[in-house]
C-alpha cells in the first residue's frame, strides 16, 4: 500500500518550459499537454483576449501577469492534475521560485526544460531582436549535480 502512495505522489509533474521569445515554448507546450488535456498556464495568458486571441502586452500590469499564473497553476495543483505545464520565458530565479515552492508544497516533481530557437518563426509578441539579445545576455542555464 505504502508502495502505490508513493507511486501516486511521483505521477505529479510540473513542466516548466523557458526559452527566449519566439523560442516554441508556447507550441510545445499546447503539443505536450496532448492538446489541452494537460492544463498550460503562462504570463502572456495574462494579456491575451480569451474571445479574440489578441496579445496586448501592458509592462505595468506584468506583475499581476506573473501573479495570475502561480495563482492558476496552484489551481491546478489544488485539483491535483497528474502534469501541469508552465510556459514563460523564466530568465530571472525570481520568476522560478515561487514554483520551486509550490512543487514542495503540493508534492510535484518539478522539470524544467529549456527551449532554443532552431526554427525561422518569428515570436508573436513583437519583441525586437535588440531586447531578446538582452534577454539572453541574462539567461542562465543551471546545471547542477
Amino acid at each position: 500500500m505504502l508502495q502505490n502512495q508513493n507511486s501516486k505522489t511521483n505521477d505529479h509533474n510540473l513542466i516548466l518550459l523557458r526559452g527566449l521569445p519566439g523560442s516554441g515554448k508556447s507550441t510545445l507546450a499546447r503539443i505536450l499537454s496532448e492538446r489541452g488535456k494537460y492544463p498550460v498556464h503562462s504570463v502572456d495568458a495574462y494579456f491575451t483576449d480569451d474571445l479574440t486571441g489578441e496579445y496586448s502586452f501592458h509592462f505595468e500590469k506584468n506583475h499581476l501577469a506573473y501573479k495570475d499564473c502561480c495563482t492558476k497553476t496552484e489551481a491546478s495543483m489544488q485539483r491535483s492534475e497528474s502534469k501541469i505545464f508552465v510556459d514563460n520565458t523564466f530568465v530571472f530565479d525570481w520568476e522560478v521560485a515561487p514554483y520551486l515552492a509550490l512543487s514542495k508544497k503540493y508534492h510535484y516533481k518539478i522539470f524544467v526544460v529549456t527551449t532554443e530557437k532552431y526554427h525561422t518563426n518569428a515570436n508573436v509578441h513583437g519583441i525586437t531582436d535588440d531586447q531578446i539579445l538582452k534577454m539572453a545576455a541574462r539567461y542562465k542555464v543551471k546545471l547542477t549535480v
